[in-house]
């Protein structure tokens, strides 16, 4: 068998392996995430949900409406916006939280750099990590005890060592080797004074599962999640998109590219992959053949050390 026979074989292969694709194990994620969910409206008092408007944050929400209803989701929807965020991303968060009857509060990173609790070291620094900062003074503010958010196990190391209810000490921070077990969905709840968790309802979701999830459903996206036309240029082994807050450098090429964003964040560290998908069904089947997790494809805050997301996580990163 030559090699083009053998590519044909295999791509018939894959082809017959997504058509019969089954989503009959989303049930029983849905099924789980709608019982973290109302776990933490009724063992907490103050939770809100961090909401960015990206894809897991949506799954999430249509959740909630699923476990609650429209007009009543029983926490806030909580954003900390760094001021750098893609406006497709910002405009959606906004419509969709209107739509769900939603209360939501947006806390800006650029009025922590007002009280002075935040200082960038350079002012092309990105605020992508300062976030954490904001978020704890937001927790102080609201008094929030528990914040639900939508990391999962697949997105990376640190986040894999996470559970599904993550103690926060007074401080904020995270110790990893002093987590209870999570035995026959047994959460751990006991706050002291001061203290609140993290909760992440679809840690034991894939971001295959997302999508599909996404397609079964038809949850509405921001447009940047398909393709679509950008200016970028190729750096570390990523495709930066080319704005007014990453130029290219010297001696980069310009070029335009069909892309899409498997993950939606800061600006200044979020980047595109090269894609022509333009519905979810089309994204599960290159989800399929992805052999990077969306933050070690398209995150440039996360190339710095195999420990970036741990040390943020510890320091009380989402």
């Amino acid at each position: 068998m030559n090699a083009r026979t053998d590519t044909a074989v295999l791509q018939s292969t894959q082809n017959a392996a997504e058509h019969h694709l089954s989503n009959a194990h989303l049930d029983a994620l849905e099924e789980e995430t709608i019982f973290i969910l109302r776990e933490v409206a009724a063992a907490f008092e103050r939770p809100a949900l961090l909401f960015s408007g990206g894809k897991d944050s949506l799954v999430m929400l249509k959740c909630a409406e699923k476990a609650f209803g429209v007009g009543r989701i029983p926490y806030p929807l909580l954003m900390i916006d760094t001021g750098h965020n893609f406006p497709e991303v910002t405009e959606f968060r906004d419509r969709r939280a209107k739509e769900l009857q939603a209360e939501l509060i947006v806390r800006s990173v650029e009025d922590s750099m007002k009280r002075g609790t935040v200082r960038l070291a350079h002012p092309g620094e990105s605020r992508n990590a300062h976030q954490s900062v904001t978020l704890l003074e937001a927790i102080e503010e609201f008094r929030f005890d528990a914040l639900i958010g939508g990391a999962r196990r697949d997105e990376e190391k640190a986040r894999a060592k996470e559970r599904i209810f993550s103690h926060r000490d007074s401080f904020g921070q995270w110790q990893p080797k002093a987590q209870r077990p999570e035995l026959w969905t047994l959460f751990n709840t006991r706050l002291q004074p001061g203290e609140h968790f993290r909760v992440f309802p679809i840690s034991n979701w894939t971001e295959l599962d997302v999508w599909q999830y996404i397609a079964r459903e038809n949850i509405a996206l921001p447009s940047i999640y398909y393709t679509h036309r950008r200016e970028v240029v190729e750096r570390r082994g990523l495709l930066v998109p080319v704005t007014d807050l990453t130029p290219p450098r010297e001696g980069e090429q310009v070029v335009i590219r069909d892309v899409r964003f498997r993950t939606v964040g800061d600006i200044t560290c979020t980047c595109p992959v090269a894609s022509d998908a333009a519905t979810p069904e089309d994204i599960v089947i290159e989800t399929l053949k992805a052999d990077l997790s969306e933050r070690g494809a398209t995150r440039m805050d996360d190339k710095t050390s195999e420990a970036s997301m741990e040390k943020r996580k510890k320091d009380g990163y989402f």
